[in-house]
């Protein structure tokens, strides 16, 4: 729906150049529909069954959601980082390219994707998701398809679910984080997904800040990097909460 919009579409600017040379390496499972998907992984240093899921905005699999993976990484330290494609492969460098490659995604498809990466962590994982735009929906979609494997969900300025017997099955709270000037996923959006969550009977924290759509993109001219650095600081603290990782 949002990325038909025009409006919507032009109020994201090209990403600036950017190319990813730290750690990790690009990956291939099964997904449950026959055919296979791609990742980029970045495994923990001793093993571990906690896996981070990390999704992208409407552009793709780039290189600023690989270097977002990094920092992960670095950060908590004991989780596998595997950043989901759910594009099969396509990257956008344009907006109108990155209209069309969201609204060509399947639902069907971008699930079994999901469901593949879930299997690929395997049958004792603690997961947990994070997501920006696009990716914010689809992370909390990832809550809702890991089930009791899921111990976290962060979702960056995405569509919320609006199916109260759906929001009833999460296995785990929420934290989402949003812009107040968000034309699309606007305070209204928010305030009816605090609602719908409090009738789930499921816990919900809200981080809104005074800032435009995508604010905590480096690759968005409206980049804001003191409410990103501030909203990252408070999906670290709950991730590391969410995981039970020692300070």
């Amino acid at each position: 729906m949002l990325a038909s919009n025009e409006d919507f579409s032009g109020g994201h600017d090209a990403p600036l150049p950017y190319t990813y040379e730290g750690e990790g390496q690009a990956i291939e499972f099964k997904t449950p529909d026959g055919k296979n998907a791609h990742g980029f992984e970045i495994k923990s240093s001793t093993p571990s069954n906690k896996y981070l899921f990390v999704i992208h905005e409407w552009w793709g699999l780039n290189d600023y959601i690989k270097k977002e993976s990094s920092t992960f990484a670095n950060e908590l330290k004991g989780v596998n980082i595997i950043a989901l494609d759910l594009y099969d492969g396509q990257v956008a460098s344009t907006p109108e390219e990155a209209g069309k490659l969201m609204q060509g995604v399947k639902t069907d498809r971008a699930q079994n994707i999901i469901k593949g990466a879930i299997m690929y962590a395997g049958p004792k994982a603690q997961i947990a998701s994070v997501g920006w735009c696009f990716g914010g929906g689809w992370s909390l979609q990832t809550a809702l398809l890991a089930g009791s494997k899921d111990v976290g969900c962060v979702m960056y300025y995405g569509m919320p679910e609006q199916d109260v017997a759906k929001l009833k099955t999460l296995n785990t709270d929420v934290l989402g984080i949003f812009g107040s000037q968000d034309k699309w996923i606007n305070p209204e959006v928010v305030s009816q997904f605090q609602k719908d969550m409090a009738a789930a009977k499921k816990q919900v924290t809200i981080k809104s800040y005074d800032a435009d759509h995508a604010f905590a993109n480096p690759s968005n001219p409206k980049f804001n990097q003191k409410f990103a650095a501030e909203a990252h600081t408070a999906t670290v603290d709950y991730l590391r909460k969410s995981f039970k990782l020692k300070a």
